[in-house]
Parts: structure tokens; sequence; C-alpha cells
């Protein structure tokens, strides 16, 4: 007989003696009314609206279109020294405590330079057990500055050194105050940690083809709550839980994440029994169609974004686009209140600015702001004043008998922009203007060349958050033009004034807060008497919640919904 004949019969007749044998005793087995049952698996489903190529593409892409949801997964994903909570407060996570003046760890020095220091939680480990070092974080900001990456944190721009005194421990010393100083090495700001270990000799030996690494999807290691076990392109991932996360073992085992760029499909996803619309994903009004079939969810709003058009400052065509009186009139020309009202089903509002009116400290800002009403009759005068005519074809011509007509560009990504863009060219084509209305597909929403070369105006909706690394996106230095090769990541209008770009180096550098808000009123006062936007409306984003799930909220400003991910359950 050959041996594995025999051990495999040993083997068969030891499992049939088991059987058998007589039943556990009282209190021991399996049989046991109070024995403890085995946890259930928990797992959810939850569709975002994008197919992003790696974990990594949004923050390697900010100059260009959004991959929507990818920041949530990111921050399921992976973990900074601190991390803002509902409520807009920043609290500590990957480190011991968040820098402040109170506690010492945030100095200005008496030759204006400022110090900021960190010291690493001890328990804090990436996904593959190692422990997360001072190492890793000059790593990561040694990547992000390496101009051949084309990262393009301005912030860098501010920092004079980076040093650890110990293996715990990360000094920053900057040239300047610097308002977000404690969002260092955080989600939504410069320095998200990277794994030194693990990246340092493939960013060294190939860094043409560093971001393009399988670690960046299906071989990511984070240091968050969740790791990545599967990455499917264009179709999902699925993440399982990190027992050793730093706030404690969340208790759902399994997320898988659904990659649906087509609203029609995300919409029946949500409805055949996924459970989340991650970070930002739909548009109200589809979320309320949804809303009003799905028994088994349910919908939160909280404030977000702005959505303004955008003119072109640099080879504009018309060149009568970069002229203040014409940007006037084709905002006067604008119901604003009726538009918010048409895309947000009454839950949006007028904007008049950048900055929301649900901005803390509001009040001294506001009094800055130039306002703009409704008034299409005072529109066709300022235009008259222009020098145009109005012909028996309803359209304006100029003195030497051409046709004034614009391009009004929107992203097809962007449900708010598809619906708002043929309103917009209806009212100012009742002013006489003939607008050519050119929808932007999804394959273009990347191409940071062309999005930023769009001759006349173009719909967008942005983030109208006050960290640095946003609203510094108004500063000349950060125009994508051909000399950066499109890649910095301003804004696409392209408007460069130096009495803007020091406004916004006041507020940047400006620590206390009533004296921010000031200096922050002169930026705003600078955009809204020059209309280097045209603002339309403050939005409403909606996330839609299985009613399975407990403890999940909507999206904020500075944070996603997995802001608590380790609070997250599901009902039995």
């Amino acid at each position: 007989m050959r041996e594995w004949m025999r051990i495999g019969i040993i083997g068969l007749v030891t499992l049939v003696l088991g059987a058998c044998a007589a039943p556990p005793s009282a209190g021991s087995g399996a049989g046991d009314s109070g024995s403890v049952k085995p946890a259930a698996f928990k797992r959810i489903a939850a569709v975002i609206r994008s197919s992003p190529p790696s974990i990594v593409a949004q923050r390697t892409n900010r100059g260009g279109g959004s991959f929507r949801g990818l920041d949530g997964v990111e921050q399921l994903t992976n973990a900074g020294l601190s991390y803002v909570k509902a409520g807009g407060v920043r609290a500590a996570q990957l480190a011991e405590a968040v820098p402040n003046v109170e506690n010492g760890l945030w100095q200005v020095l008496s030759d204006g330079r400022m110090q900021t220091t960190w010291k690493l939680r001890s328990d804090a480990t990436w996904q593959d057990g190692v422990p997360l070092t001072a190492d890793d974080l000059i790593f990561t900001a040694q990547v992000e500055q390496d101009r051949a990456l084309e990262i393009n944190w301005a912030e860098y721009e501010l920092i004079e050194a980076i040093n650890a005194p110990d293996a715990r421990t990360i000094t920053v010393t900057w040239k300047r105050p610097y308002i977000d100083a404690d969002s260092l090495f955080s989600y939504n700001s410069p320095g998200l940690p990277m794994p030194k270990h693990l990246l340092d000799q493939a960013f060294n030996d190939d860094k043409a083809n560093f971001l393009s690494l399988p670690y960046w999807s299906s071989d990511f290691i984070g240091i968050g709550a969740y790791q990545v076990r599967e990455w499917v392109a264009d179709s999902h991932m699925v993440m399982r839980v990190y027992d050793k996360y730093v706030f404690g073992r969340p208790k759902i085992d399994e997320i898988e994440v659904r990659f649906i760029p087509d609203n029609n499909t995300l919409l029946a996803n949500m409805l055949a029994g996924a459970d989340l619309t991650l970070a930002k994903t739909v548009s109200l009004d589809i979320a309320l169609g949804v809303r009003d079939q799905w028994k088994d969810g349910h919908m939160e709003v909280l404030p977000q974004n702005w959505t303004p058009i955008n003119p072109q400052f640099v080879n504009a065509d018309p060149p009568i686009v970069t002229n203040y009186e014409f940007r006037k009139a084709l905002l006067l020309a604008l119901d604003r209140q009726e538009l918010a009202d048409f895309v947000f089903s009454g839950q949006g509002m007028i904007a008049h600015s950048y900055v929301g009116p649900d901005t803390p400290l509001y009040n001294l800002v506001e009094p800055s702001l130039v306002k703009y009403p409704y008034d299409p009759r005072q529109a066709a005068q300022v235009l008259q004043g222009l020098g145009f005519t109005k012909r028996d074809d309803g359209f304006l011509y100029d003195g030497s008998g051409r046709k004034l007509q614009v391009e009004l560009r929107f992203p097809l990504q962007n449900d708010i922009h598809q619906k708002v863009a043929p309103p917009i060219a209806v009212a100012w084509q009742a002013l006489g203007v003939a607008v050519d209305q050119v929808p932007v597909p999804v394959q273009l929403t990347q191409d940071r060349e062309y999005r930023a070369q769009f001759p006349g105006f173009q719909i967008v909706e942005r983030r109208n958050s006050l960290l640095f690394s946003e609203i510094y996106r108004f500063h000349s230095s950060q125009a994508p033009m051909p000399a950066n090769r499109f890649t910095a990541p301003g804004f696409e209008s392209r408007y460069m004034n130096a009495e803007l770009d020091a406004a916004l180096d006041r507020y940047a550098t400006t620590v206390p807060m009533t004296e921010r808000m000031q200096a922050l009123a002169a930026v705003v006062h600078h955009q809204t008497e020059h209309l280097t936007q045209l603002p339309i409306f403050h939005g409403a984003d909606p996330t839609l919640i299985s009613n399975r799930l407990l403890n999940v909220t909507a999206r904020g400003d500075a944070y996603t919904q997995a802001w608590n991910i380790q609070d997250w359950d599901v009902r039995d």
C-alpha cells in the first residue's frame, strides 16, 4: 500500500471515530445555548461616478478634472497625521496631537518664520505591519516635490526644511506664517504618507514610471482602515478591514467600491441593493429621483461647492470676453435664483462670490462683496454702451458688422453643467448674444491643455474651501500655461493680477482668524469688482445611504463620508 493511501485511511478512521465520540459536556460545545457565536461577516457596497486608474490619480491631476469618489477611496485606504471631523474640527490621527500655539507644537519665530512639530503614534503601522516613521514623511515630501512627477503642491514653496529629530518626530520649518500648517501630511493636503520601505527603490530607479506602478492600484499598501484586496480596471475594487488601524478595528469587514461613470447604471445599482454613494458622486436632482423610489435608503444633504462661469483671460475669442462691462452685462442677464431653484430643487442658493454664506465670520467678508442683481434691461444698456447694435435677426453686431458670438463649454461629467448650460444660453441669446454650446466629453475631462484653452466661457463646479491649497489656485503662479505644460493646478480662466496675488499672499500668511477673514475680504472684493468669475450659485451635495448603515454622515467640505469609518456599522 502506498504511503499516501495509508495516511488517507488513517485520517478517515480518525474522522469517523471523532464523529462517534460522546457529545460535548454542557457549557463547552457548539450545541450549548450559552456559547459565543462567530461574528457575522459584514460587507457593504459603495458606488462612485468615475473609473479611476489608481488611488493616486487625483493627487497627480489637480489641474485637470476630478475622478468623482476617488477622494473617498483614498480616505478609506490611507490616513494622515490629522483629519477633519464633521463640523470642521481638525483632530489627530496618525499623530499624537495636532500642532497649535497652546500645546507648543506650533511656534511663530521672532524672525517671522514658523515651526510645526508632530509626534507619531507608536501604534501607527502600514498595512504590511511595518511601523510608520518620520523617514516615511520625509520621503513623501521628496516625492511630491520632484518636478518630474508634476504633483504641484504650492505649500512646499513655503517650507524651508523638514527634519526628523528621531524616528517618531517630524519638524517643519516654514519660511513665513502659513494658516494651514497644521494640515500637512494629511488628507486633502500635501504629504499624505507614502511607505519608504516599499517605494524608495522604485522611485530612485525609474521615476518616469513611478506613478504607474501596480502599487497605486491592486498592490496598494496604505495606513488606513481598509486594505486593497482587488482592483479591476473600469469595474470595481474590493477592500478588506485592517485589524491594526490606529482608531481600532472598524466594524465592517469588507467594502466593495463599484466604478460606474454612467448615471443610469449608478442609480440602478443603488436601487438594486448598493449601500452608499461615496464622496461626491451624484447631483441633487438625480439623488432626489432615487430617494423617491428607494424604500431601503435615505438621502442626507450638506451645502457644498459653488458653480461659476469662468471667462477666458488668455487669448480670448472674441476679445470682448476680457472686458469687465461685457461680463457684467452677461451676469445681469441671468436670473440666478431661478437657476439655483431649477438645478437644486429649491435647496441651492444664489452665489455672490467664491465664499459661501455659511463660512464662519462671513459677516467680515460680506460687506466687501460687489453684488449684481438680475436686471436684463440694464444688461442691454451696458451692451449698447459698448457699441453693439441689435439687428432684425435678434442678435447683436459690433461696428464692423461682426455678430457677437461666444462659446460656452460645459463638461458632461457633471450633471449640473448639463442642466444649467441651456438656460444660460437662452438668457444670453435673449440679450442678443449668440451662444455656441460645446459639451466637453468625459474623455477630455482630464486633458489639461484642452481644458485651459477654452476661448470664451466655461461652466465649472468647484470646491469653495478656504484651505490654502484650494484658494491659492487663484494665484498667478498657479495658472496653467504653455511654460508649465498646463500642469499648474490653477483655475482654467487664467486670470493673473498682482493686486489679487498680494491679497492671496496676505490671506495665506495671516494666522489670527479675524485678521485672516479681513484679508479674505480683500480677495473677494477684487474678484467681484472685476468679475474674474461669474458667480452663479452655491450647491447642495447629497449622499445616498442605505437604511441598514449606521453612523454614516454626508460628505463635508474638508472630509468625505469616511471621516469616521471606525464608527460605521450595519444593522443586524
